[in-house]
Order: structure tokens, then sequence, then C-alpha cells
């Protein structure tokens, strides 16, 4: 879960109502250009994604108004999935209707879709060479020092009060101790906010006012032809159901009815279509389930893998939890069938990019008309607040999780009724990767370093220590 970052100013003169004529109308074919700019700036995670649209849309163009981006932004955040391209997506839907919501919301996606799938050729056919394992070894000490900050930038905003901090212990205990599954662990704390901010527990209450628009904000300057600023027509709901969700299941069942379950594309479209249900709190939050599974359940990745493919998804523009495609790709390029490897794969990150990232269009097509609705909801913000919290306990948990794969060669199982901990054995210590890992800690934590010279420096730094020997 994200709010707006901090670098955009929210009293922007140019984004205020009133301040002089509103822009001229453009068309979607004017709006195309500034939306692939948009894509293309996408780089930095969701904080850095929102801070270009709110610097492109609210303060350059001024096609929406500063209220009700911040208002956009707090119905996506109650979403599942990346809330920064759904976001574009509530935008382009606003202005020009379905068709300025897809290409929005389409662009935002499609760079990232190209580089992931460049990359992940690259990493199948190069990627156990010197000079690409070079890269990738530097590549996941930045890892794990980005993640180590989403930790502590996410628990500063969300840990308001002993209730949220208790739910982020617990949340982390369950996760990283008794494997308990992500999304049991999301709705139970969903569940506990809700009744708590329903029944009025001031520790729930706290940190969990998502403020909405005023009634009287003038909202987006451009508002299309069926942008149902007065609220969804009759059928609306059915219609949406029945287009969005058939294509985003409809390839699903398919795939099920001819290959079967237990066929990699049918795990592929089934665990996927999964997650698109219960991405609750951004990438890195699912990513310690999607990583576990990937690698201790369906043997799909190795450890060091899903850090290599973290680190593609950090230097390419794009969501965070593109990610996904490229565990799509390994999943099928190793277990191809009949297929040569190279296409398999191909299919199989295409398969878990269209599973992933479809659902959202249906979120928003459905949820959009309704967004007022959720103005001022006590309950659904106690919810949503109890979810962050748990998020940064699971979040913590993927910061351990990369540890203890980047800075050991091997672990060992441990177990104990319930209890179940991978530990390390300290003897497979790598110094050069802690060496690294402490360099990138020091680089985001007391340089305060952008997330891409860290990634940069990291990379070289692996390269020269492979090339000259030493990993």
């Amino acid at each position: 879960m994200h709010g707006l970052p901090s670098e955009p100013s929210t009293t922007a003169p140019a984004a205020r109502a009133g301040d002089g004529p509103p822009p001229t109308p453009v068309t979607l074919r004017e709006a195309l250009p500034v939306w692939l700019k948009i894509a293309a700036l996408s780089f930095g995670g969701p904080a850095g994604q929102i801070a270009v649209m709110h610097r492109v849309l609210v303060e350059e163009r001024r096609w929406i108004s500063e209220r009700r981006f911040l208002h956009a932004l707090n119905f996506c955040t109650l979403l599942p999935g990346p809330e920064a391209q759904q976001l574009a997506t509530y935008v382009g839907w606003l202005m020009h209707g379905t068709r300025g919501g897809l290409v929005a919301g389409g662009l935002f996606v499609l760079p990232g879709l190209v580089a992931i799938m460049a990359l992940s050729w690259l990493y199948a056919l190069l990627g156990s060479t010197g000079p690409v394992a070079g890269l990738f070894f530097g590549l996941k000490a930045a890892v794990l020092a980005i993640v180590l900050q989403a930790v502590v930038r996410i628990g500063r905003r969300a840990l308001k009060g002993p209730a949220m901090v208790a739910i982020a212990a617990l949340a982390f205990v369950g996760i990283f101790a008794f494997d308990l599954p992500f999304p049991a662990i999301v709705l139970a704390a969903a569940l506990a906010g809700y009744l708590g901010a329903r029944a009025g527990l001031p520790a729930f209450l706290a940190g969990a006012g998502h403020g909405g628009a005023p009634a009287d904000d003038p909202g987006p300057y451009l508002l299309g032809d069926d942008a149902a600023a007065s609220g969804a027509p009759r059928g609306h709901a059915l219609r949406m159901l029945a287009l969005w969700g058939g294509l985003w299941l409809a390839p699903v069942l398919a795939l099920l009815a001819l290959l079967g379950p237990d066929n990699v594309f049918g795990r592929i479209a089934v665990f996927f279509s999964q997650m698109a249900l219960v991405t609750f709190g951004g990438a890195y939050a699912v990513l310690a389930y999607v990583a576990q599974q990937a690698v201790d359940h369906y043997g799909w990745l190795r450890p060091g893998e899903m850090l290599d493919g973290l680190g593609m998804a950090e230097t390419t523009p794009g969501p965070l939890i593109m990610v996904t495609q490229f565990v799509g790709f390994m999943a099928a390029f190793r277990q191809p069938g009949v297929l040569p490897a190279l296409v398999a794969g191909t299919l199989g990150g295409l398969l878990t990019t269209w599973v992933t990232f479809l659902p959202c269009f249906l979120w928003i097509f459905l949820g959009a008309p309704h967004v007022e609705r959720l103005r001022g909801n006590r309950a659904l913000a106690g919810a949503l607040a109890a979810v962050t919290a748990a998020v940064v306990g699971v979040i913590l948990n993927l910061s351990l999780w990369f540890a203890l794969h980047t800075l050991f060669a091997q672990t060992r199982a441990f177990s104990a009724g319930p209890l179940r901990l991978d530990v390390p054995v300290l003897a497979s210590l790598d110094p050069f990767a802690a060496a690294l890992s402490v360099a990138a800690l020091a680089a985001v934590f007391g340089l305060r370093l952008g997330i891409l010279p860290v990634l940069a420096g990291c990379a070289v730094a692996g390269l020269l220590l492979r090339l000259s020997g030493l990993v």
C-alpha cells in the first residue's frame, strides 16, 4: 500500500481548481504520447511511478485536480494489484472512458513486458556465463538493501500504535516461522481491522483515515464521454464481470480442460490468477509468497534466481510485480513438454502477465463508477490499515529470505511441531556477497542514494568481482 510520495507538493498552484480556466480538452490521440512518456519514465517502484504521474498529470498537464488524484490513489490502494498501473488506468478511464483506461493501463505495462521478456531470454541462454552471472551477483546485494528500505518506509507509515505493531509482528511470525499462506494472513488482518474499526476501537482507527476528496471537489478537468460521473448505469457490474472476468478466466479454464491441472501451463494460470486476488500491499509483500511457492513447492526456480528476477524488475520500467513474468518464463522454460524451451518460456511469461494484469482492468472498470460510495467508510479504512500493517511483517520475512539466500550458499530446514525454519549453514557465508550487501545498505540508508544508482553500482561491482575470479 503506497500513499502519494513526498516529492510532489499537495498545493501545486497549477493543480488547484479556480486558478484560471482549465486547459482545453484533449483527444485520446493527443493523450497517447503523454501516456507513452509516463510509461517510459516509470522506474523506481510504485512511489517513483506515482510521483511521475502526479507531476505530469496534475502539475504539468492539469488533466486531473490534486484532490481527485489523491482520491483516485486512495481508491487504488484498496484494490489488489499494482496501484500505480491501476491509477493510470483510472485516470485514463476518467478522461476517455474504457478506451482511455485500456491505453493508459496497457502502456504502463508494455515497456516492462518487453524488457523483462528480453532479459528472460538472455538469462535463460547466458545466465550461467561469467559476465552475466557477475552482474546478477551484484544485483542481489542491491535488491536486499532495497527490500529492507521498503520495510522501513512502509513501517513508518503503517505502524501507528501498538495494535498495528502487533498485527505486523503476528504476520511476520506466521509466515516466517509457521509457513502460513499469504492470502490467509491478508484476510485475517483485514477482518481484524474491519471489526475493530466498526466497533470504534481507537487502536484500529488510528491511521485508518484515507481522506477522500470533498463533495464539492471539481474533480477531473477533462472528463471522458463515458466516465460515469453520475454513477454506474443499470447492469454495469454484470457486463463488466462477464466481459473482463471472461477474458481473464477463459484461458485458465481452457488450459485446465486441455492440459490438466498438473501441466506447467495450468499451474501457472491457476497460481498467478490466485495471486491477482490477494496482491494487497504491493509487490514486495506478495513476492515473499511467490518466491516460496516457486522455489520450494513447484521447483520452478532456484533461490538465487528469484533475486535475479527482482533485479531485472527493479532496473526496467513498469510495475515491480512484472517479476512474475520471469517466474512464469523460467517455469515453462524448464518444463516445456513438446514445445521448444524458449517458445514454452515465452508463452509461460505471457500467460503469467495476462492473468496477473488483466484483473486490474476488471477492478477499475467495475469499481470506478461506484468509487464515491467508498469515501468516508471508517470500517473499510480500518481493514486497509490492518492489511498495510500485516504487509510490513510479510515484507520483513521477504528481506530475511533474501538475506539467507544472498549471504549463504547453503541452508538447512529445521522443524519442531508446527515450527518450520530455514537455518543458514554459517560456514557457507560468502564474504564478498556480505561485503557488497553492507555497501549497498550504506548507500541506501547512509548516503540515501536512489534505486538506480545503487543497482548500477552493485551490478558493476559484481561484474568486476566475477572478471577478477573472486566470485
